[in-house]
């Protein structure tokens, strides 16, 4: 009941866009080559903000 109204760090709202990026990567990948290496593109950059601000 406390955490109802925990704001998100920075971290989790990252992460966030990192999962939905690669769920919609994984889903485009079965019509649309090059659209789902954009999206995993646009994850691997995510995924190095994440590290830099876990360091």
């Amino acid at each position: 009941m406390f955490g109802l109204f925990k704001k998100k760090t920075e971290i989790e709202k990252l992460q966030e866009q990192y999962e939905n990026l690669l769920q919609k990567a994984h889903k485009a990948s079965h019509q649309d080559r090059t659209l789902s290496d954009k999206l995993m593109t646009e994850a691997e950059e995510i995924a190095k903000k994440i590290d830099t601000l876990k360091k």
